[in-house]
């Protein structure tokens, strides 16, 4: 399972940005994907999940929409209204579980990078 996650840019407050996911390789049925993302000197957070429901962490409710086609394995993430805040590396993560198997998987990219200026 190999992730590419593509999208970010250097932005304004107040612009927008739409990031992409695509999943990549064979013989798994993909479960779920999220995105999570990293500024330095803050936690990893959740940003968006979609895992049977959406979920989208309080900082961000409202103004990023994330959307997923699993068998297309591909999935975006729709930021509006940005905010110097939501500066980070930007990671795609899936839930994969191989065909015959029952274990699930986990897997993330190697990101791709938002900065945010005021």
């Amino acid at each position: 399972v190999q992730l590419q996650a593509s999208g970010g840019g250097h932005v304004q407050a107040g612009g927008f940005l739409t990031l992409v996911c695509t999943v990549s390789g064979s013989g798994f049925k993909i479960n779920s994907m999220s995105w999570y993302r990293q500024a330095p000197g803050k936690q990893r957070e959740m940003v968006a999940s979609l895992d049977g429901g959406a979920n989208y962490a309080d900082s961000v409710a409202g103004r990023f929409i994330m959307y997923a086609h699993y068998p297309a394995r591909r999935a975006s993430l729709r930021m509006t209204n940005l905010k110097p805040e939501d500066t980070g590396r930007y990671y795609c993560n899936t839930k994969t579980t191989r065909y015959g198997r029952t274990n699930e998987e986990h897997s993330e990219g190697l990101g791709t990078q938002v900065t945010v200026s005021s």
